[in-house]
This record gives C-alpha cells, sequence and structure tokens, in this order.
C-alpha cells in the first residue's frame, strides 16, 4: 500500500489509495465539474467535494461496497454517481470483508540498514528493563486521596522548584494586578535531582463504590505503572476502607515484580495519627525515592528495549493517508529491529479484522483477537451501543464517514508487521514484535492502557489536533497535515503533511521520525506534551457502578 500511495501523490488534487479502491480522497477543496485524472481515466466531478472528504470512481448501485484501502468500508444506501461525494446520507458503515492483502508468514521486513546496531541511552533497570524516563510516583488507591495527592504535587513543586505553570501564574496575576503589581517570578534554580525527570501525580474516580472487578482491573492497571521501565519506585496513598486494598495492589504489583526490585511505600490515612502525619511521611518517601533514583543514570540500550505505543485521536481525512502509514512505517522498521510496537483501540479495527487474523502468527494469537473483539462487541450491545457508532462529529465532517473507512486508516498505525500476541486491558507485553492491545477508542483510556501494558514511547496522531500526554511514558504528536502543525506548533513534534503534499514518500519520513524518536527516549528531545505538563490518566471501568 505505501507504494501506491508514494505514486500517486504527484497528483495533488485527489488520491486514490489502494489499485482495489473505487473511490479517491480529494487533497484540497474541488468545486463540481472538475476534471479528475484517475490513472488515466478522466472523471468529472458530479458535485463539489471538500478536501479529505471521498468520491466515487465509478456508479455505485444500493447495497454495493465502498472499498477503500482495498477493503470494504461502507455500502451505499442509494445510487451513488461516478464523481459524486461520499457521505453520510448515501453511505453507511459496513464490515462486510474481502479478501484480505496480508497473509501470513509473508511479511517482507523494510530495509533498515540505517539504523543497523543503533541504541538509545536509556534507563536500565534491575529487572533487565529499560527506561525512557526516569520518574517517582504518587498513586492514589481511591478517589478519596485526590486531594491529599493534589496537595503533595503543589508541595513537591514548591520545594523543587519546578512549577511547570510558573508562566501562567506570572500571567493571572498580571492579569489581575496589572504589570506593576506583577511580582517578578525566580528562575529555575539548579536541579537537585539531574537524573531524574520528576515526580508524577496520579488521581482518578475508581477505587470504591464499583464491582470487585473494577477494583481488580485498577489494581493490575497501577501496578502496570509502578512497574513501568520508566517508574523508579511509588508512594502509594490508601483510605483505608475502600475496595481497592493495599493486598490487592501488593498482589498485583507482586506479579509483575516477583523479586521485589521496585521500591513501593504503602501510607494508609485511616492508620495515621493525622493528615499532617500522612503528608508528612509521604513527603518522606517521595524524597528519599528522588535520591535513590537520581543515582540511576543513562546508559546505551539495544533498540530491542524499545516498545512504542500507537495511538490517533481527533482524526481528520488524512490521518489514514499519511500520520497513521507513516506511525506504521516506523513500527515495521522498530519490530525489524528487535522493538515491539502495541496496536490499541479495538472499536477501531472494526471492520478490518480480517487484515490482522491474516496477519497473526499462529491460530492461537487470531482466536485469542477473535475472542476479545466478540467481548467487547457483545458488552457495547447490551448497553445498546455498537462499534458502527465511533466516529465523531470531528471525524464525519473531515470526511471520515463511516467506521470502517476510520478503523482501516486507523489500523495502517500497526504497520503491516506480524501480530505476535494479543492482550487484554493491562496486560503486560512479553512478547517482542507487534501487540494488540484491548482498549477503548477513548484517546486518553488508550493512551493509558499501552502505558499499563509497557509502552515507554508512545506515537499519537492527529489531524484536528489533541493535546494528550501521559505521566510517564513521553508521547510524540504526529500532524497528518502541516496547517495543523504550523497552527498548534506548540502541540506537535511531528509534521506527516509532506507526504499529503507529494513532497516525501512514506519511507523517507519514517525515517526521519525514527530518529526522532530514539532521541525522546535518549532525553536529547523533550516532547511537547512533556514539556507543557500533560499528564493525562483515565482508567477503564468496564464494569458498572453500584
Amino acid at each position: 500500500m505505501p507504494q501506491t500511495i508514494a505514486s500517486d501523490l504527484g497528483q495533488l488534487a485527489s488520491l486514490r489509495v489502494h489499485a482495489d479502491d473505487n473511490v479517491r480522497v480529494a487533497l484540497k477543496d474541488l468545486p463540481a465539474g472538475s476534471e479528475i485524472d484517475d490513472d488515466g481515466h478522466p472523471l468529472r466531478l458530479a458535485e463539489a467535494v471538500r478536501h479529505k472528504h471521498k468520491f466515487a470512481l465509478r456508479d455505485l448501485a444500493p447495497g454495493e461496497a465502498v472499498i477503500m484501502y482495498g477493503v470494504t468500508v461502507g455500502r451505499a444506501t442509494r445510487p451513488i454517481a461516478a464523481g459524486a461525494a461520499i457521505t453520510t446520507e448515501n453511505t453507511e458503515h459496513s464490515t462486510a470483508t474481502s479478501e484480505p492483502q496480508a497473509q501470513r508468514g509473508e511479511w517482507r521486513a523494510p530495509d533498515v540498514a540505517a539504523f543497523r546496531g543503533a541504541t538509545f541511552d536509556g534507563y536500565p533497570r534491575p529487572d533487565g528493563s529499560v527506561g525512557t524516563a526516569n520518574v517517582w510516583l504518587v498513586v492514589p488507591l481511591v478517589f478519596c486521596e485526590n486531594r491529599n495527592i493534589e496537595v503533595l504535587r503543589q508541595c513537591v513543586a514548591d520545594a523543587l522548584g519546578e512549577d511547570p505553570f510558573r508562566d501562567y501564574k506570572r500571567m493571572a496575576r498580571e492579569l489581575l494586578h496589572g504589570a506593576a503589581g506583577q511580582a517578578p517570578a525566580e528562575p529555575p534554580g539548579e536541579r537537585l535531582f539531574p537524573n531524574v525527570d520528576g515526580v508524577r501525580f496520579l488521581t482518578h474516580t475508581l477505587g470504591c463504590g464499583g464491582t470487585d472487578d473494577d477494583a481488580e482491573a485498577l489494581c493490575r492497571l497501577l501496578a502496570g505503572y509502578i512497574c513501568h521501565p520508566n517508574v523508579a519506585g511509588a508512594t502509594v496513598l490508601s483510605l483505608g476502607c475502600q475496595k481497592a486494598q493495599i493486598e490487592m495492589l501488593r498482589a498485583a504489583v507482586a506479579e509483575r515484580d516477583p523479586h521485589g526490585l521496585r521500591p513501593v511505600h504503602y501510607l494508609e490515612q485511616q492508620a495515621s495519627h493525622s493528615e499532617s502525619a500522612l503528608i508528612r511521611e509521604a513527603l518522606t518517601t517521595i524524597f528519599d525515592g528522588l535520591a535513590e533514583a537520581n543515582r540511576v543514570e543513562r546508559a546505551p540500550a539495544p533498540l530491542s528495549a524499545l516498545t512504542l505505543g500507537v495511538e490517533c485521536g481527533g482524526s481528520d481525512g488524512f490521518s489514514g493517508l499519511s500520520a497513521n502509514p507513516l506511525v506504521g512505517a516506523v513500527v515495521d522498521r522498530l519490530v525489524a529491529l528487535g522493538g515491539s510496537g502495541i496496536l490499541s483501540e479495538f472499536p477501531e479495527l472494526c471492520g478490518v479484522e480480517h487484515e490482522l487474523i491474516a496477519r497473526c502468527t499462529d491460530d492461537a494469537v487470531a482466536e485469542r483477537f477473535q475472542a476479545l473483539m466478540g467481548a467487547y462487541q457483545r458488552h457495547a450491545a447490551r448497553v445498546g451501543a455498537d462499534f458502527s457508532m465511533n466516529p465523531s462529529p470531528g471525524n464525519i465532517r473531515d470526511g471520515l464517514i463511516t467506521d470502517a473507512m476510520k478503523s482501516a486508516g486507523a489500523a495502517k498505525k500497526g504497520g503491516d508487521s506480524p501480530v505476535v500476541d494479543v492482550l487484554d486491558y493491562t496486560e503486560p507485553r512479553t512478547r517482542a514484535g507487534l501487540n494488540l492491545l484491548c482498549s477503548p477508542g477513548n484517546d486518553v483510556e488508550s493512551t493509558t492502557a499501552l502505558a499499563g501494558s509497557g509502552a515507554n514511547l508512545i506515537l499519537f496522531t492527529t489531524g484536528l489536533g489533541t493535546p494528550t500526554g501521559n505521566p510517564v511514558t513521553p508521547v510524540l504528536k504526529i500532524a497528518s497535515n502541516s496547517e495543523l502543525a504550523g497552527r498548534m506548533g506548540d502541540v506537535i513534534d511531528f509534521d506527516a503533511g509532506p507526504i499529503i503534499r507529494g513532497e516525501t514518500s512514506i519511507d523517507a519520513l519514517a525515517e526521519r521520525l525514527l530518529a526522532l524518536c530514539l532521541d525522546a527516549a535518549s532525553g536529547r528531545y523533550r516532547s511537547r506534551a512533556v514539556q507543557l505538563a500533560q499528564h493525562d490518566f483515565i482508567p477503564w471501568k468496564r464494569g458498572v457502578s453500584l
């Protein structure tokens, strides 16, 4: 598929993604009557087509499949004339399968000669894993402790002189009191712990009032964060009476860290003499932990120690044409070099299951994917929902008319490499290569899950602009178009727009993005999300509230 995209990019008005497609994508606003050259076959547009939207290459009868990426992405609900736009009025979601493009055992790995023998500078951990960051984690077992977490956050920031919102606070004082009343901001001094990337404070709304499964899932997720390669150790705050008990979390941590190599301090407020005593004890564990973490220094590590989590949010009609295939090309290169990737968001894989099943390394992996996908769909149906409801109004406005259309483009973030394992929510990655992770399509719930399963760097594609980050894992934001990259430059790390303009190929840009990944993993580049202290954390609540 990448070769097809690259060969068509010189035609800047529109793009046919795959040779079998019966639609093209408008790369700019096209007025009615525009002459389109479809690989030597002229076509006149029957109506105006907005950029990022699709138009039919031939007459489509009601019930006929709409094909994009070489797979079915919808079906016509009424006659669609050649040159007419594909809209929600004439097309609906369909997952009718066709012959998969992929075949088991036939993957051709990309040329990775430029990165053969490459390393990144990471933080080695006693369990053999390698971190791309070095943070101390502060975790509440229940929402009742969120206030104490916020107290600790402010106290630690003040003590370390590392308030990420210093400039915004100065802005607020100036707006309220005027420049004359503005106290000068203290310049940041020398960092007390130069080998530590900071303290991360999680908050959430769970831990009590749900089912036993909710509590267990929360503890498994928190254990994934506590034992993450980017985490040096953790301070855990518990109220005491909640459903998610300390012993449950201890057991979940022991599953991931059976030898107790990660320092974890458990504090219970109901067993403490006072709130003041709890805060003092928590601060002591944090500052002692920072001193210990500061003794670890970056050292060269093989690319096999790197796990890329891939995510999309605020997608537009170009996401599946530029940013997503670009990220997939990076994942393929990392897998060829011995590293790993994790593709999540099961609702956004609906309609391309047959492609992913064909890429599974064996029947057991394929059957697990089918079982988890089927269970997710049945759970959605019980509450009156369906995967076909996934595209947001913003997605539809930008040409992603059906869920299958969105999914076909979203799945390209996983590249073309074999699927070596399928993980349920909170399960850790244990096999090198491309893994699928059962998570929802919600951006932050999914990035939260990716880090919980061990992704130590996340690539996040967006076409409309999304400022998402993660508390423990650096997130790199890739824009599908250059207009977004210029307008939201304080949020975007990399511009995939040149692909759309025909200025470069996916392969050439993939090497540049992989080099940026190694810089980010080595601490030589700080992602925009890290600079903005964008530390989003939302656990996925699968059960019901009681």
